[in-house]
């Protein structure tokens, strides 16, 4: 192939991903501007912009109240799967490497059930009894815990491996530290970055996490996404700046997630 037909094919894939991608961002354009229209009915355009539903969005007692709940639930989900996965994922790499196949097998089994299959399980075990958990947060933060455990179990394994965890700690341990200082002092803070892109990238995923929450809390324990669902009858531009701010919040997340992860690297 030629330069000229090499840089003429180069130009034609560069215009279809950018086609591609202008398609993609026309339904989230669309939605901003709809979320800053005071209104928009007989014209092309809307009428006039506004930060009014904005300002009604974010001064709303009940959607402050969601976010927040969602930010608890994520976050208590989150540090159990940190507290328990460490542990267990050291355990399995340093004393018994041979598990490792088990594991990643074991780990994969939250995503062969469906959550709507597993909530009807949970409403079966968890309705009553001595732990009624139906409508409580704990029961969510258990949930959203399965739901991150293979994000976090590959991405704290991934680490693993790439700091040869062995040696670091034979070394450690020539060195005159004992097991759990070579864990804690050694180890740890060579899965710092791997860890937090794990942590956010599972909580962006998680805080977008409908269906556990709506059938096995509901309004009882109301999150941002039961919150929208809620809201659906409401004003359009109102839905619109509650659908962009949640889509901003998230963005940010990833986009932090993927900064680190370039550094990591």
């Amino acid at each position: 192939m030629s330069r000229a037909e090499s840089g003429t094919a180069h130009l034609y894939h560069r215009l279809v991903v950018y086609l591609l991608f202008l398609i993609l961002l026309l339904p989230l354009a669309g939605t901003l501007l709809y979320s800053l229209a005071t209104s928009w009915s007989a014209s092309l355009l809307p009428s006039g912009l506004t930060f009014k539903w904005y300002l009604a969005l974010w001064s709303d007692p009940r959607f402050l109240a969601a976010f927040g709940q969602s930010l608890l639930v994520c976050v208590g989900a989150l540090l159990l799967s940190v507290v328990l996965i460490l542990p267990l994922l050291f355990v399995v790499h340093y004393h018994f490497p041979r598990l490792d196949a088990l594991m990643n097998i074991l780990i994969l089994l939250p995503f062969a059930v469906p959550p709507v299959v597993s909530s009807v399980g949970l409403l079966q075990l968890y309705g009553s009894g001595p732990m009624a958990m139906v409508g409580t947060p704990w029961i969510l933060i258990g949930c959203y815990f399965t739901v991150a455990l293979p994000f976090m179990y590959r991405a704290i394994t991934n680490n693993l491996q790439a700091i040869n965890l062995r040696d670091l700690m034979d070394a450690a341990q020539l060195l005159g530290a004992s097991t759990f200082q070579a864990a804690f002092l050694v180890v740890l803070p060579n899965l710092r970055k791997g860890l937090l892109v794990a942590l956010l990238l599972s909580f962006s995923f998680l805080f977008g996490e409908f269906v556990f929450a709506n059938l096995l809390v509901g309004t009882r324990y109301e999150t941002l996404q039961v919150y929208l669902n809620n809201m659906r009858n409401s004003s359009g531009h109102f839905n619109s700046a509650l659908v962009i701010s949640y889509f901003l919040f998230v963005l940010v997340l990833t986009w932090a997630a993927n900064r680190l992860n370039k550094d990591k690297s």
